[in-house]
């Protein structure tokens, strides 16, 4: 490989470079800090285009638009892997960014898919958007504790008027009248906002067919179907549908040995707000209105293990299915009709 290459050990203040240029083989080594020096100058120096490799880390957002503006070309890589590559107990900078400088060199670096613009900006909407929510869902349990210590036993559900009429009319003195106070109108805010978040998602989905498609299947609302579609895109990365469990951390960890043959839980690795969906999901497709086959194969997981499982279980066959659909660009009329025609395929032969 010819060209000049960059192994760049990033941190939020500060940032180790290694870099080598083939033509010459000198490896040269220098650490920027993201307050006092000119980054941008730094990799301008550098002839178009080098290949920058760090590793996958969070506030690193700026620097990602920095090296693409320059014209270098980019390249993530899977932290636990690269770790693996390592050969000494020793951890520091210099010898971080001299690994990483070192796989691009050799071709091993593991470089993992960057999603596009337009992907990122919708998945780091849902992830602010869950925040919000699980913000609203803590001021609820206060007030619902507040009740409960007031004597109020039975109350309707917290998202009812009539909850919200019980807890305004509550005799509340103190400290728990003033959180009832602060509390209501914050919760009424949080509502806004995320209504006006779930209003610009589904802006950004109009025109998706894959996220139309998607919405087909029983249980799937617009913010999984736009997570799974954001998330897989593109799907020629996945062999088969069952890489993309493995993707999305849905499938279980095997410790065999010899005849010992182990299989542990999901190894929860990948998108975690994706897992979340998936499941709310799965259990509103095994609703009495939703799929039967998932339905069926959820009630007889849960009589054998317990509810949680067949939960993540109906989550990971609901995932397998969306990819299908979305790999065919197929409804979910039309999924439930090829998988007829398989099974009376199956039977006859």
């Amino acid at each position: 490989m010819e060209g000049v290459f960059l192994g760049v050990d990033f941190h939020a203040r500060t940032q180790t470079v290694s870099w080598c240029d083939t033509a010459n083989g000198v490896i040269e080594r220098r650490t920027l800090d993201h307050r006092t020096d000119d980054v941008r100058a730094f990799y301008q120096q550098f002839h178009v285009p080098a290949v920058v490799g760090l590793e996958a880390t969070g506030y690193a957002r700026w620097f990602h638009r920095l090296v693409e503006e320059t014209g270098h070309r980019l390249v993530i890589g899977d932290a636990l892997r690269i770790r693996q590559f390592a050969a000494r107990r020793q951890k520091n900078d210099r010898r971080d960014s001299e690994l990483l400088l070192d796989l691009l060199l050799r071709g091993d670096f593991p470089a993992i898919h960057i999603p596009s613009i337009a992907s990122q900006e919708v998945l780091r909407l849902l992830r602010y958007r869950h925040r919000l929510v699980g913000m609203r869902t803590m001021l609820k349990n206060g007030l619902q504790a507040v009740m409960l210590s007031n004597r109020v036993l039975r109350t309707s559900r917290m998202r009812t008027l009539l909850w919200r009429h019980q807890l305004e009319n509550l005799p509340l003195t103190g400290a728990d009248a003033i959180r009832r106070e602060h509390s209501l109108p914050l919760m009424d805010e949080l509502s806004a906002r995320i209504e006006a978040l779930e209003d610009e998602l589904h802006r950004r989905s109009q025109g998706d067919s894959g996220v139309s498609l998607l919405q087909t299947h029983p249980g799937v609302g617009l913010l999984t179907a736009l997570a799974v579609a954001h998330t897989l895109q593109p799907l020629s990365r996945f062999r088969r549908a069952r890489c993309v469990a493995a993707y999305c951390g849905l499938d279980p960890v095997e410790r065999s040995s010899g005849d010992t043959v182990r299989f542990g839980h999901i190894s929860k690795q990948g998108n975690r707000l994706l897992r979340f969906l998936l499941i709310e999901a799965g259990r509103s497709a095994v609703r009495p209105e939703g799929d039967p086959d998932l339905r069926r194969f959820y009630y007889q997981l849960a009589l054998k293990r317990n509810g949680s499982i067949a939960a993540v279980a109906v989550a990971r066959k609901l995932l397998l299915r969306l990819f299908c659909m979305l790999r065919d660009q197929i409804d979910y009329e039309e999924f439930r009709r090829r998988g007829r025609d398989a099974r009376r395929a199956r039977g006859e032969s």
